[in-house]
């Protein structure tokens, strides 16, 4: 009888950093016009000069990240002349966060942690960029959270008018931007807009074709031979599809995979890819929650405790007495969190006419399932 089951030892696996988020793909197609624009932006600074200043826009899972991740890739195996540095911001979102990465990729180590001001740490960049004669390139990966945190001009500032305090330093930006309601050039003040007006290069949402064709190519790198039979493909182009994010898409493929490999078979079947989507289908939820501080996480937690008592849309007056009690905060800090969570849709935030204007809530996702991630993160980072 012929041996289906998978034994304890075995995997499905071809290669599973195929599927990480982070991967950037040996071959990246559909992207060539974007890729090609985005080096004549930069192209400058091989000559040593500034880098003409760019905005990467469109939906996530568009192939922004990986394109500038390719074109910094080829910078760094070109020339020692420009140095380009990527910033996640979800993670590094305040001035001095940013200017310590930049520090480690210019100097090779992390600032002091302790003792150290700005200024000393931009000092340290400056000298270092002016006796190599290099020109520095910094690409901020999701700069809309900049904006959520209120620094995206400071930021910008500092990068961009640095040649007043240090003459002949010379930098440039690459502003990727998902959040498809912000256009950075109308939100920073005047002083950054006079030197940031950047050429926008836009990311179309992939057609069906075209997922379906970048997955396949991810199956054949990742996968064994006939793991994953072409209906089963397309069944996960058409969740990838629904949910409108590639990203979804490649958890999908890796979940699923793991959900057969669980159940010790040879083969992804209908069930594994369903299973999976019901996890996959939240990844904007899961990396949103991971980009919240610990305040901000409880808020948002006990705005899911109370949608769940009630599925009604919430005034935000009574949602804040509610946050209050439990965590505090003054109605100000409360009203730009509101905000902030909102731009990352994670919550609708709109008015209701009526004698006045009435704040209204509701969330983008079950409360059940917020509560559920908000646990998963404080298990994390415990």
């Amino acid at each position: 009888m012929k041996r289906n089951l998978l034994m304890w030892d075995e995997t499905l696996f071809r290669d599973p950093e195929v599927f990480e988020i982070d991967y950037v793909p040996e071959q990246f197609n559909h992207r060539d016009a974007q890729i090609r624009e985005l080096a004549f932006q930069v192209r400058p600074g091989l000559r040593g000069v500034r880098p003409q200043n760019t905005i990467c826009r469109g939906l996530p899972g568009t192939g922004k990240t990986t394109s500038v991740k390719k074109v910094f890739a080829e910078i760094e195996e070109t020339t020692k002349k420009l140095i380009p540095v990527y910033i996640n911001c979800q993670i590094d979102n305040t001035k001095f966060a940013i200017f310590s990465q930049i520090y480690r990729h210019v100097t090779g180590r992390l600032p002091p942690a302790s003792g150290t001001s700005f200024k000393q740490v931009f000092d340290a960049i400056a000298r270092r960029l002016l006796r190599e004669e290099q020109v520095l390139l910094v690409a901020l990966d999701d700069a809309n959270y900049l904006l959520y945190e209120n620094e995206i001009n400071q930021v910008l500032y500092a990068l961009l008018r640095s040649h007043e305090a240090y003459p002949g330093v010379r930098i440039g930006v690459v502003a990727i931007v998902s959040d498809m309601s912000v256009s950075l050039q109308s939100e920073v003040d005047a002083r950054v807009a006079s030197v940031f007006r950047p050429t926008e290069i836009y990311f179309p949402p992939y057609s069906e074709e075209e997922i379906h064709e970048i997955l396949e190519e991810r199956v054949l790198q990742g996968l064994y031979p006939n793991v994953l039979r072409s209906d089963m493909l397309d069944l996960v182009v058409e969740q990838t599809m629904k949910s409108g994010d590639l990203r979804v898409g490649i958890d999908l493929l890796k979940r699923a995979t793991l959900n057969a490999e669980k159940a010790a078979r040879r083969s992804v079947e209908r069930e594994d890819i369903c299973e999976a989507y019901e996890v996959s289908r939240y990844l904007h939820l899961a990396y949103s929650l991971r980009a919240l501080k610990a305040e901000e996480r409880k808020v948002l937690g006990r705005i899911a405790e109370m949608s769940a008592r009630d599925d009604q849309e919430m005034n935000a007056g009574d949602v804040y007495r509610f946050v209050k009690e439990q965590v505090g905060i003054s109605y100000t800090k409360y009203y730009e969190m509101i905000r902030k969570f909102d731009a990352m849709r994670l919550l609708n935030l709109h008015y209701r006419q009526g004698r006045g204007r009435t704040r209204l809530i509701s969330l983008r996702y079950d409360p059940g399932r917020v509560l559920e991630y908000l646990r998963q993160e404080q298990t994390a980072v415990a």
